[in-house]
């Protein structure tokens, strides 16, 4: 069973960074594809930026790119994301979720993830 502990979230003001991090326990990090999704209030959950298991490959919601950094230090079991120049509309719960199934490819679609964390919250004030 897979374990999956968000941390780093909390209020921050427009401009500002935050490192939202992902510590995996109960299967072997390093062998299958994470992702980040986010949730705001009254939306439905949308990709945010997935990473392969090596790192080496990486995919981003054309709202973070260039913002945002997906990063993965499998000795450590933890998925990262670093939130740079964060707006408010960024604002959102934010979950990090893990596919063990192989595949090739990145997935954005939240029903291809097969284990979720329970969120962190991340406020953006303007």
């Amino acid at each position: 069973q897979v374990q999956m502990v968000e941390s780093g979230g909390g209020s921050v003001q427009a401009g500002a960074s935050l490192r939202l991090s992902c510590t995996v326990s109960g299967h072997t990090f390093g062998t299958y594809a994470m992702g980040w999704f986010r949730q705001a209030l009254g939306k439905e959950r949308e990709f945010v930026a997935a990473i392969g298991w090596d790192g080496t490959v990486t995919k981003y919601a054309d709202s973070v790119k260039g913002r945002f950094t997906i990063s993965r230090d499998n000795a450590k079991s933890t998925l990262y994301l670093q939130m740079n120049s964060p707006k408010p509309d960024d604002t959102a719960v934010y979950y990090c979720a893990a596919r063990t199934r192989r595949a090739v490819l990145l997935f954005v679609d939240p029903n291809e993830y097969d284990y979720w964390g329970q969120g962190t919250q991340v406020t953006v004030s303007s």
